[in-house]
């Protein structure tokens, strides 16, 4: 019997108000044509975080610490920890109020709204992902987060065959075309699936979940666990592309933000389906509210050489902080515009990078004969040099 882990924790990374705004656009602005780029970025994700994986269980080390290992030479790793801090840390902490804020609009479709004049849910849900955190123990961070990704499954999934699909333009979708006007959302729609702190969230949890398997065995079980967990990711994202299709994209509807989605489809499909929606909405952030400071706190650890432990002083002042920041700037609905298209911009840059380090780990004498393979490498390469590419539309983007 399959049992999900730490690759549920990727999955739930990704699926946050983010994913499901790019969702939306896809669906809302182009349809299905943009499914092909959906599935590329599944794969590319498949591939890094098996690699991302497979490092975490053979080292026993998170990506960070070995990236002290591979980055030899001072005056290349202070360049490099600054952009990874910059990114992972500061850049979370700036997307932490889009966690908070897309899933009180979650909690607010379901619950109804409040009186007061700040944002009531996102303190609550800040709370709740404190509550999990603070535990100190992976296993209930794992199965907190499983249930969350199994809530977005039931919620998107089902909301998915009530709009009713139009399954012959979804198989459209999967030959590569990008529509007129549909470059950046493309881009967008792969950037918000594979990301760089994801990567470091899945070599440490990899770490604390098989820290006691024989290595062969913790790897086919990571394996096995990747390649559940990442597809039914991939398949919740593209259930939410499909539903804004059918919602807007038909009806010839714009959508601006995370709310749209779940308040228009009420008027269509019924307050089961908007309902349907706002659980999901709910799920996906916090969810992300969970992974983000975790990730960070993973990161900065691993590289400034603290105790990884989940109770440990540093690591608890790590995420505490980025939820902190997250419930500041949502509660008081404050929107952080410079702060997140910096995230943007160091995260655009960090991708690339990040890959060709983790190329760099995955090949590391300390791998002994888990090292990577020919094939291995050449689908890296090409993660590695779409990254460049994504890395390059990031930086025309937010300097045009």
């Amino acid at each position: 019997m399959l049992k999900l882990g730490p690759a549920t924790l990727v999955a739930a990374a990704f699926i946050g108000p983010g994913t499901v705004v790019t969702a939306s656009v896809a669906g809302a602005s182009f349809g299905y044509a943009l499914v092909w780029a959906l599935a590329f970025a599944i794969l590319a994700t498949l591939i890094l975080q098996e690699m991302s994986a497979r490092v975490g269980v053979v080292t026993q080390r998170g990506l960070g610490e070995n990236l002290r290992t591979v980055i030899e030479r001072p005056s290349f790793r202070l360049p490099f920890y600054i952009l990874v801090i910059a990114a992972v840390v500061i850049g979370n902490a700036a997307y932490q109020g889009g966690n908070l804020t897309g899933a009180s609009i979650g909690a607010e479709g379901l619950l109804g709204t409040h009186p007061f004049s700040f944002n009531l849910w996102a303190i609550v849900i800040g709370i709740i992902a404190v509550i999990v955190l603070w535990q100190g123990k992976y296993k209930t961070v794992e199965r907190t987060l499983i249930g969350l990704v199994m809530l977005m499954s039931v919620a998107f999934l089902i909301t998915f065959f009530l709009t009713r699909p139009d399954w012959l333009a979804m198989l459209r979708g999967f030959v590569p075309r990008i529509p007129d006007r549909g470059a950046l959302t493309m881009m967008a729609l792969i950037g918000t699936t594979i990301v760089p702190y994801a990567l470091f969230l899945h070599a440490d949890s990899a770490r604390e979940r098989w820290q006691h398997t024989e290595t062969k065995q913790a790897l086919r079980e990571a394996r096995a666990d990747i390649a559940t967990s990442i597809p039914i990711g991939g398949l919740i994202t593209l259930a939410i592309l499909s539903t804004s299709a059918s919602a807007f994209f038909v009806h010839q509807l714009t959508i601006q933000g995370p709310g749209d989605l779940a308040q228009s489809i009420e008027p269509v499909f019924g307050r089961f389906a908007g309902m349907l929606m706002g659980a999901g909405l709910f799920a996906a952030g916090i969810s992300s509210a969970i992974t983000a400071p975790l990730a960070s706190a993973y990161a900065l650890t691993g590289i400034l050489g603290w105790s990884r432990k989940l109770n440990g002083k540093g690591f608890r002042a790590v995420w505490l902080g980025i939820i902190l920041i997250g419930m500041t700037l949502s509660s008081l609905e404050i929107r952080p515009l410079t702060l997140i298209l910096f995230a943007q911009v160091t995260n655009g840059l960090l991708l690339p990078l990040i890959t060709f380090f983790l190329l760099l780990a995955v090949n590391h004498r300390s791998m002994g004969p888990y090292r990577n393979n020919r094939q291995q490498n050449l689908l890296g390469l090409v993660v590695f040099l779409f990254a460049c590419l994504l890395c390059a539309r990031t930086l025309w983007f937010a300097f045009s």
